[in-house]
């Protein structure tokens, strides 16, 4: 049997020019003689590399090609042609990435663009590159991949294929982005759309929307965020709901709902108002959980590890929110555990960030002095310095400020109290962060900060008033001072249980609450 050069030809033809109906259309129709693929078949490693990038494209699974694969690599590479040798690689590289095998992948391409390029047809050489980009990508490995891609690129435009430049501009904007070129990221979204808006290439055209989602999450636009990962997943599920892009949108989706959930849990008031905002949090918190259990669903039956990863993560810091730590730490403990397992570093330092957070919650739940408080204080710090140096053998700079942050969390806890580690920590991540930075990250930084100020502030005041330092301030003004200073401490060491300070200190409850209220540690009830 042997599949004829004219239907190759279609098929790279409608590749090419990402006419995606056409092409799954000729796929369909040669479903069996693809089942049948082997080594008889004159261009068997053309009609194979060229199944890959429909895969790619979104046409079945990889699994689709693990039968070809098996028939028409029985052949000693020594015994191939160039050509076929090139072909043949390609597959497996693009086997290895899709298998979530980054490394694999990268080795393997690594071994065609080694080859003297006078041998290698110049589009297959901008198809390693570009597959490399991603893999490097997904390792984050920001700056080769912005390299590997713009290679692809240069040598698609000098091929006159402005579909597939149109693709690498999508790869190209994420990229631009992590260096905080907002604007150049934009711009490359904006002509990637333009140029595929027609070809029906649903894939490209909702990772174009997903990218606008994150960008804009980024900058704080939380509800503009969610319409661009739900109209993403719109795009996607008219051709593969089920498609772990479609999953990937869902989670990104899921985390915009825990940050709009935890702005709402910082505004809440008291009274009766309070009630109504408390139902809103927590209605928000459960959308934000059915759109992981989505996506679980989608990545499981994808054997999806990834996304899986990136499911218990989000899910943890939920359960953290509502004061679930239990649950929240079994998350965080699958979720390291699959990072281990795949060594994949970015999962491993978001599991631990989240671990130091729940740990640093567990220590602030001990109400007296006991060897759990230290216990759960030091595993907050231990896991803050182990999320570090895992972020640290990537280019993620957000994931390292997020680690810095957990770091500088930990040192400023009630039991270390290390406002000088706290403060160098704060400072670091503040490098790592761009000036249009103004999400979650960013708030928590902020709040650390004042925290350091504040701790900073007591120090010297108590400094200054042992030395008889007290400026103009009368003596009523410097017992109100102390007060501010004092009550906060007793009531956290309390249980933050206002009778019990007011016990301890023999004072009125309302003078403690006055006091707490004006420090910003409790609402006001009026």
């Amino acid at each position: 049997m042997s599949l004829s050069l004219v239907s190759l030809r279609r098929l790279n033809y409608a590749l090419l020019h990402r006419n995606i109906a056409e092409g799954f259309a000729l796929l369909e129709q040669m479903d069996k003689d693809f089942a049948r693929l082997d080594t008889t078949d004159a261009h068997a490693s053309a009609y194979l590399l060229c199944l890959a990038q429909w895969v790619d494209m979104g046409y079945r699974s990889v699994a689709l090609l693990d039968g070809p694969m098996k028939r028409v690599l029985n052949v000693q590479r020594s015994e191939m042609r160039v050509s076929e040798y090139v072909n043949l690689t390609l597959v497996e590289a693009f086997s290895a990435f899709a298998s979530e095998d980054a490394p694999g992948a990268i080795s393997t391409l690594d071994s065609i663009l080694r080859m003297d390029p006078s041998v290698v047809d110049r589009s297959r050489i901008a198809l390693a590159h570009f597959w490399k980009a991603r893999a490097h990508r997904t390792q984050g490995e920001y700056e080769l991949a912005l390299h590997h891609v713009v290679v692809a690129k240069k040598i698609a435009t000098q091929l006159k294929a402005p579909k597939m430049v149109g693709e690498m501009k999508i790869h190209e904007s994420w990229m631009l982005f992590q260096r905080g070129l907002r604007k150049d990221a934009f711009r490359l979204l904006d002509e990637a759309e333009d140029e595929l808006q027609q070809t029906g290439h649903v894939l490209a055209l909702g990772n174009i929307e997903s990218a606008r989602g994150r960008f804009v999450r980024r900058s704080g636009e939380y509800v503009k965020a969610l319409a661009h990962f739900a109209k993403a997943v719109a795009i996607y599920s008219e051709r593969f709901p089920a498609h772990p892009n479609t999953a990937r949108a869902l989670v990104n989706a899921a985390y915009v709902k825990r940050l709009i959930a935890l702005d709402l849990k910082h505004r809440l008031n008291a009274g009766r108002a309070k009630a109504m905002q408390h139902a809103q949090y927590l209605a928000v918190c459960q959308d934000a959980l059915d759109l992981l259990g989505r996506a679980s669903e989608i990545y499981e039956a994808h054997h999806h590890q990834a996304g899986m990863g990136s499911v218990y993560v989000n899910a943890g810091y939920l359960h953290l929110d509502s004061g679930d730590i239990d649950r929240a730490e079994s998350e965080a403990a699958k979720a390291f555990t699959l990072g281990k397992q795949r060594d994949d570093h970015i999962l491993m330092a978001r599991a631990r960030t989240l671990q130091s957070a729940l740990q640093n919650e567990r220590a602030e739940e001990q109400t007296e002095e006991s060897p759990e408080a230290s216990v759960h204080a030091a595993l907050a710090k231990t896991y803050a310095e182990e999320a570090v140096a895992i972020a640290k053998l990537t280019q993620n700079k957000r994931l390292l400020a997020g680690a810095f942050i957990a770091q500088s969390t930990a040192a400023a806890s009630e039991f270390f109290q290390d406002w000088e580690t706290a403060k160098e920590f704060a400072a670091l991540a503040s490098c790592l962060l761009a000036k249009d930075d103004r999400d979650h990250l960013d708030r928590e930084l902020r709040r650390i900060k004042a925290r350091i100020l504040r701790a900073a502030g007591i120090d010297e005041t108590l400094r200054s008033w042992s030395e008889g330092i007290i400026s103009h301030k009368t003596f009523q003004q410097v017992t109100e001072e102390f007060a501010e200073i004092v009550i906060p401490k007793v009531w956290l060491r309390e249980g933050r249980k206002i009778s019990k300070v007011a016990e301890k200190l023999s004072m009125s409850p309302k003078k403690v609450r006055r006091i707490l209220i004006k420090v910003n540690l409790i609402g006001n009830s009026k």
